[in-house]
Order: C-alpha cells, then structure tokens, then sequence
C-alpha cells in the first residue's frame, strides 16, 4: 500500500511503480525470475482489464456522462483512427517499420488507458464535462482498438481497410446491445430481489459486469464495451448498499491493476530496451504532440467546445497498462519484429505516463481549467431493502458542500409514503420534528415504502442541489406547497404508511440501524436523545 500512497502524492498513475516492482523482480533485477509466457501474460491482463472497465462503469456519473457521450463517441473512434494513421506514418518513416508493424503501433498506443486515466482524473479538479469526455473516451476505445490491433495482427494478408471498419462497427454495435441489456436487467434484479446478505451486493454487482464481457465475446461483439455499458448502468442505478459496493469495486480494481503492471514488469527484459528507446521516443513525441493533438481537434469541431478544453484534453490523453498488452497480441500471433514492437511500446508509455502524468494539474491551471468550487458535491444515499416489510431504510449522507445545510425537514416535502425518522449529528442520534434543521455532517435514516422509493431519493437530491426551493429551480423532485402527500406544516401529516412502517421498525423513538443482511432481522434499537444537539 505503500506504492500506493506514493503515486497518490506524486500524481504518477500507480503503472509506473507496481511496473518497476516487476522488472526489480524479472529478468536482469534482483531475483532474476525468468518469464517469457505472452500467451498467459494477454489472458490475465484481459481478465484485470475487464475488472478495471467495470470499476471504472461503476464510478461513471450519468448526469456527467450523458451531456458528453456523443463527443466521447466520436473520440474513441474517429479520433482513434485519425490517430492511429499519423503515428503509423512516424514510425514507418521515421523509425523504419515495415506498414504492418507500424500500424499495430499506431493502434496500439492510440489507445488512452482506463486505469491511467481514472486514477489520475479524479485527483485533478476539472470540470465534469471534461472529466466525463476523457472517462468515457478511455471506457470506449478499449474495443475498437483491440479488434483493429487483432486484425492487424491476423496471420495473411491484411484486409481491406472498408471490411475492417465494418467488422468494428459490427462488434462495437453488438457489444453494444449486450452491456445495455445485461446492465438493465441486472440492476432490474438487485433492486427487486433482496439478497439474504449485504455483503453478496458488491458481488453480484462485479458477476453481472463480467458476465456482460463474456456474453458480448459470446456473440462475436466487443466484450469491453459490453462490461462498460453494463456496469455504468448498474452504477447509476441506486443499488442497495451502494457505498459497499462502491468500496469493493474500487478495490478489485487496485488489485487487478496491481498483478496486470507487476506481470507486465517480469515479461519485460531491460537489456533488450535500450536499442529501442529512440524510436520508442520519437514515436512518442509524434504521439503526445501531433497526433494526439490533431485527433481531439478535428473529431471534436462538431462539438463547440473552447480551444483551451481540447488542449487540455489533447495532454490528459494517458497511456498505461492497457497499450503494454495490447502489445502482446502480435507477440502471441507470431508477427515478425513483435518483440521490437513490444519494446518500444513498452519504453514509450513509461517515458510519456512519467511526463504527462504529474504535469497534467499545472497544464490545467496554465489554461485556467479548474472545477467550479461552489458546486454541490452528490449527495451520498444507501439503500437497504426490507422485502418482509415492502419498503426500503435509506441512509442518507448530507456531504460538506450540499445545499442540503440549512433546510428543515418538513421542507423536504418527501412524497407520501416516506418519512425522515432518526438524524445521527456528532455522534448523537434523535428523533426530527418538521422543523428540525439540517445541517452539513448528519446522517439522515429515510423510511419510504416501496412504490415512492424512487420518488424519494430523487426529492432527495433535488433538494441536495437546489436547496430548499428545488422545485422552483427546475432541479426535479419537486412536491409543490399544500399537495396531497407533501411533508412539513403545508403537507400534512408525516405520512401514515411510513409511519406505521417506522413503528415496525423500532418505533418513533427508536436509533434504528439494519443488520447486515439487509432484511430487518438483526435491527437494533437504543433510547433516543431527548433533546436535538444545538446548531451552534
């Protein structure tokens, strides 16, 4: 965990470290550990691939995602090729590959790296729109590439570049269909199914992504993009005990990025990359400088996105583990000069991950790009079902920046059916009136029956961005003064079937908290504080 916290406070993306862990214990480093198998080396780092993609579907926000896709879209496809084509050309005519060899480079390396690119990203304070091209770009070119560096590296004659574009629009579209089925009647499932442990979420969750991947490798379409596709819906589903699920994906991820980089470490022989390391760097600076560049700029001027945006975007293009194993492709399907070609990848990704990872938050602040500090931060719900009872304890988190400070319960107006029974504040928890005040910090328990549970969490978070007059805002969930079933002195009561489903819980005076298998039978209850801690 070290190396861990090391790339956390130098920016680095974590590749660099756990890849020289590999290499201090391969070939030509202290233990000298011979390892030359490709073929297992591919197989694995597809398997830690699909964990990453799902990890990263999973933490995808569709409220960022959604505005950008068409533009993300066109990036990892368009821009793909455009790039592809100028850094073949560079290493055909500058370096002196034969056009095959140069092209599976320019496909290889056009690939931006989805670990790179999240762990990276989501330390650096860039806008959303940003942030939600490059997540997405990095998700999305994962398929296209793979296909194209596999036809390249086919045994025979290439074919024909049209035959080859619609075998890739074939797949992707296939690929397609499959993660946005399988991610919807996943989510559909868990949250209608309850499950007798809140610990086989995060693993059902993690099972459904993966069977995406192997159900659109199934049926000839692309396997990545379907575990894309699949876990962002799953992520933005509002899943029960969403944080654990969040929590565990984030891990198997780090794992699996851990065993890819420490294996791609031990397969590399640093004696043989010094021959390489100028065409590996010239290369490179084709890449980073031009065709990246051009790439971004030309498939993005549909989109009107300023200069300094795509600039920016033109740097953030990250490579990582992902080009290494795609470099092991050609290797695997016996193409003259693939060590050469695994080489030079190899060197150009360390070489520029070590330049443009650390550099990226001063290029954001030389363009004058940061996030707008004044934004809310997402409010933080869990949801456990309760099936014997028809009804859902949702736990809400009322973060620091959230709009959500300073509004009383009874303006909330929750629809009927659902109620704020306990508020946990500085480690004491007590029973609301309407007129209770919220404030940043508290940990709100929601009782809501089943069919408003929806309607709830989206009021919810209404409120969390727009405040107290949300639906005036036009920020949604709104539940207008003196309508049937909205909460506080112009709604009426606190709404009888989430009361009675409180009482079953514990009772109105009750800190009531679900057991671990999120069906209500390990709920505990403990007297309640009899007066609110002050506000000041």
């Amino acid at each position: 965990m070290a190396a861990v916290r090391i790339s956390s406070r130098s920016g680095l993306p974590s590749l660099l470290l756990y890849l020289g862990i590999g290499i201090a214990l391969g070939q030509d480093g202290i233990f000298d550990v011979k390892f030359d198998n490709a073929e297992l080396t591919q197989v694995i780092g597809y398997a830690a691939l699909v964990v990453i993609l799902a990890e990263g579907g999973l933490g995808a926000k569709w409220k960022e995602v959604k505005p950008v896709l068409p533009a993300a879209a066109v990036v990892s496809t368009i821009g793909v090729a455009i790039s592809v084509g100028i850094t073949a050309s560079a290493a055909h005519y500058l370096v002196g590959l034969d056009w095959r060899q140069a092209l599976i480079i320019g496909a290889v390396v056009s690939s931006t790296d989805a670990a790179a690119v999240f762990s990276v990203l989501r330390r650096v304070p860039l806008p959303p729109r940003i942030t939600g091209v490059l997540e997405a770009e990095s998700g999305f070119n994962d398929a296209p590439v793979v296909i194209m560096v596999v036809a390249l590296s086919a045994v025979g004659p290439v074919e024909h570049w049209y035959i080859l574009v619609a075998e890739i629009a074939m797949e992707l579209a296939i690929g397609a269909a499959i993660g946005i089925t399988v991610g919807w009647l996943g989510s559909l499932g868990l949250r209608h199914v309850a499950l007798p442990a809140s610990g086989l979420y995060p693993i059902a969750v993690m099972a459904i992504a993966v069977s995406a991947y192997a159900a659109g490798a199934m049926a000839h379409g692309s396997g990545f993009l379907a575990v894309y596709l699949a876990a962002m819906i799953l992520g933005n589903s509002k899943l029960p005990h969403w944080p654990a699920t969040r929590g565990f994906a984030d891990g198997l991820g780090w794992l699996a990025q851990i065993g890819m980089f420490v294996l791609l470490g031990l397969l590399v022989t640093p004696h043989d990359l010094v021959d390489d390391f100028w065409p590996a760097v010239v290369v490179g600076l084709v890449l980073t400088m031009v065709a990246r560049p051009v790439s971004v700029f030309l498939s993005l001027a549909p989109f009107r996105l300023p200069a300094r945006e795509k600039a920016l975007m033109s740097w953030a293009g990250l490579r990582g583990a992902v080009p290494i194993i795609l470099a092991t492709i050609p290797m695997v399907s016996g193409v003259q000069g693939s060590t050469r070609i695994f080489n030079i990848v190899f060197v150009l990704v360390i070489v520029y991950t070590l330049i443009q990872g650390p550099t990226l938050p001063w290029v954001a602040s030389k363009l004058n790009i940061a996030e707008d500090p004044a934004e809310a931060d997402d409010l933080g719900i869990e949801s456990a079902p309760l099936e014997r009872l028809r009804g859902h304890l949702l736990s809400v988190a009322v973060p620091a920046k959230s709009k959500m400070h300073g509004v009383e319960v009874g303006e909330l107006r929750l629809p009927a059916g659902a109620a704020v029974t306990l508020v946990v504040r500085e480690n004491q928890s007590f029973v609301p009136s309407p007129a209770t005040v919220l404030r940043r910090g508290d940990e709100l328990l929601v009782v809501a029956t089943d069919p408003v549970r929806d309607r709830a969490e989206e009021r919810l978070r209404a409120v969390a961005e727009g405040g107290k007059l949300a639906g005036w805002l036009g920020t949604g969930g709104s539940a207008a003064p003196g309508t049937p079933g909205a909460t506080g002195p112009q709604g009426g009561s606190a709404i009888p079937q989430a009361m009675k489903l409180a009482k079953k819980l514990g009772g109105a005076g009750a800190d009531t908290r679900t057991g671990a298998n999120g069906s209500g039978s390990g709920t505990k209850t403990r007297p309640r504080v009899p007066h609110e801690p002050p506000l000041g």
